[in-house]
């Protein structure tokens, strides 16, 4: 299965009523307890209640197609919910996944160049998730060092000690990559 589509962790309410929301995110909570094919067909009976190129809906169904391991058939799909005008939270999950897909789609560069942009988008609690994704794209490229130096620095900034020192280890890293 993939690892690009996750449960998102906070919904964008502005385009789709509550209720389905609910049921969206039950699905999500569900998804183990589904077969791949009927997972897929919930999800896409539930993207059909909304209005057709609903953004919401596309991204919805957009990772439902990730988790299952139809990466061909998501990314057209998270570019629809994205150039439909994806919002919230939901938008940076979008760009995440989008590139993850790319990257297991063998089109790593495409990735490592929207997360790249994505980094200097903003700030929020998916910023490690982008760093993340991006050293997985980086390594398939080959730029080993620059992923290993935005890991450890992701990374010291959970560490119970050591920060400074391993933050200052991915810079000398991250340099010595040409960044």
């Amino acid at each position: 299965m993939s690892t690009s589509a996750q449960q998102p962790t906070a919904r964008d309410t502005a385009s789709a009523p509550v209720d389905w929301e609910r049921r969206v995110a039950d699905l999500w909570t569900a998804f183990d307890d589904h077969d791949p094919a009927d997972f897929l067909a919930a999800m896409t009976a539930l993207a059909a209640e909304l209005p057709a190129g609903e953004p919401v809906a596309s991204f919805e169904l957009a990772s439902a197609y990730d988790a299952t391991d139809h990466e061909e058939r998501a990314a057209p799909l998270y570019r629809a919910a994205l150039d439909a005008g994806l919002s919230g939270p939901r938008r940076r999950q979008a760009r995440i996944q989008l590139a993850s897909t790319l990257r297991n789609l063998g089109r790593a560069e495409e990735g490592v160049a929207l997360l790249t942009a994505e980094r200097e988008v903003g700030s929020d609690e998916l910023d490690d998730a982008v760093a993340a994704f991006l050293a997985l794209a980086l390594v398939d490229v080959g730029r080993e060092r620059e992923a290993v130096a935005l890991a450890l620095s992701a990374l010291s900034r959970h560490l119970p000690m050591y920060n400074r020192s391993l933050a200052h280890y991915a810079d000398e890293l991250a340099a010595r990559a040409g960044r």
